[in-house]
């Protein structure tokens, strides 16, 4: 089984979108037998929207393909780095933050950029719509499809 995470700053826009997608296409693929949907989870490195709902503005943008996005914001924790295959951050500052929690850096071979995976745009990172306005979040789903198609590709051919 491959257990993946998501991980942005607040967990109300870009992780929960990303894992919205990526249930959505594990669903399509019928790969449950690769991957338990219960284990694509989303976090954020700051703890400050614990709890809330994903920001309105990604919940309609995502309903509109037809994407349900019923996640609860929650914290990252140093956990995390033990039970998830794969973590995939956002930015890079997500990153620098998600590696402090692994102290040795014992699981730095876990936590990849998520526009490492996307195929069909050319970004690092996923910006952070928080600040944007429909355009913006409409992109991160856009980058979310991108990359979340190429990790399923990958689980398929078991090359992940």
């Amino acid at each position: 089984m491959t257990r993946l995470l998501f991980v942005c700053m607040g967990n109300i826009c870009r992780s929960p979108a990303a894992e919205g997608v990526m249930r959505q296409l594990l669903a399509k693929a019928s790969l449950a037998v690769q991957v338990e949907v219960d284990t694509v989870d989303s976090a954020g490195t700051l703890n400050h929207h614990v709890g809330r709902a994903t920001d309105a503005r990604m919940i309609s943008a995502a309903k509109k393909r037809g994407i349900e996005l019923t996640h609860k914001s929650r914290h990252v924790r140093a956990d995390d780095l033990r039970e998830f295959d794969l973590v995939l951050v956002m930015d890079r500052i997500n990153l620098a933050d998600v590696l402090q929690l692994s102290g040795a850096r014992e699981f730095e071979n876990k936590v990849k950029l998520f526009c490492e995976f996307c195929t069909k745009h050319d970004d690092e990172e996923v910006p952070d719509p928080y600040l944007g306005d429909a355009a913006d979040f409409e992109y991160v789903l856009d980058l979310c499809e991108d990359g979340c198609a190429e990790l399923v590709r990958r689980i398929k051919e078991r090359s992940l």
